[in-house]
Order: structure tokens, then sequence, then C-alpha cells
């Protein structure tokens, strides 16, 4: 999926992340000093798009809320990330936790 955040100019921008759905909320993971979560710390409008590997977009874009869950709620994105991508997620988490590099859980929801 394409995550877009905005900068403070209003400049979008757009990056391939994994994603979980469960129910109307979608759950993204990601380093917790990444750029989109500082971008949307300051502005938590942001578009989501479906997309290839590669963050050439397949469909329509569509207008939602992010917010940067709490450590006591990373539980919610991260089983369902496990779930939908098993082992290759799991392989992942551990290439961060060797690197010492924090995640952050993105909650998005259509608005």
């Amino acid at each position: 999926m394409s995550l877009t955040t905005f900068r403070k100019n209003g400049q979008p921008v757009p990056t391939p992340v994994w994603f979980a759905q469960v129910g109307d909320k979608l759950y993204v993971v990601t380093q917790g000093e990444s750029g989109k979560v500082k971008r949307i710390k300051y502005n938590a409008q942001v578009e989501v798009a479906p997309c290839d590997v590669r963050g050439s977009i397949l469909g329509g874009l569509h207008e939602a809320m992010a917010r940067i869950l709490p450590p006591a709620d990373f539980q919610h994105g991260n089983r369902a990330l496990s779930q939908k991508y098993g082992l290759p997620y799991r392989l992942f988490k551990l290439m961060w936790t060797i690197q010492r590099k924090a995640p952050v859980f993105l909650e998005i929801m259509p608005m």
C-alpha cells in the first residue's frame, strides 16, 4: 500500500509500506525516527492507495487519519502484521532488534 504523508509546506510524500487490515483500521509498522512519523506528528491527515512493491499507484487514493500508537497498544498492529506476513515479518522484526531500532505502529482510519 502507498501511504502518503504531508510535509509542513503541504508537499505529499508517498511511501510504499507493509500493512494489515483489522475491521476498518489499517496497521503499519515503521522506524520511530522515520520521516513519515515526524510528518504524522505534525499533520495526521494521510492518503492511502494500492500500489506495487516499488510504490507505483494501482488504484484510487483514499483520505484517512493516522495516529501513532502508544507502546501499550503495539500488540494490535504487531498481531495483525504477523498474521498477514508470517516469517518475513518476524525476520524484519529480528533485523530491527539486531540494529537496535525502535519500531512504531501507526493506526490508519478512514475519514
